[in-house]
């Protein structure tokens, strides 16, 4: 098993690469997020999370970047290949707690790992 850290080479942090992302990647969604996936240009995965201010205040949109960030940590080994990912919050998602987050994003990233098969 790997290491367990988010360095931020596993991070997408640049306006451009998150348009290039947007671009060629494939859209996953379920009812608290968007997932949008590309084959990763390196050999690390890299997530980039996307809380807008519809969803809430500063506080819940911290909260919820946390609960993914967390969750891409502990579980990014599970994915097949090197991805490049983009989650997006929905608004449905500011008043659930983060168990019922972490499931959301478990499903989510299941399906991400599925169509990111080369």
């Amino acid at each position: 098993m790997g290491s367990f850290s988010y360095t931020k080479e596993q991070r997408l942090r640049k306006r451009p690469q998150f348009l290039a992302l947007g671009e060629r990647g494939k859209r996953v969604q379920n009812a608290y997020f968007i997932a949008v996936f590309a084959p990763a240009q390196g050999k690390v995965s890299r997530l980039g999370v996307t809380v807008t201010k519809k969803v809430g205040g500063a506080v819940t949109r911290n909260r919820i970047k946390r609960c993914v960030r967390e969750y891409f940590r502990l579980n990014q080994h599970r994915l097949k290949a090197p991805v490049d990912i983009n989650v997006i919050a929905k608004k449905a998602c500011c008043q659930q707690e983060s168990p019922l987050l972490a499931a959301s994003l478990d499903h989510l990233f299941n399906r991400v790992s599925e169509g990111s098969r080369h």
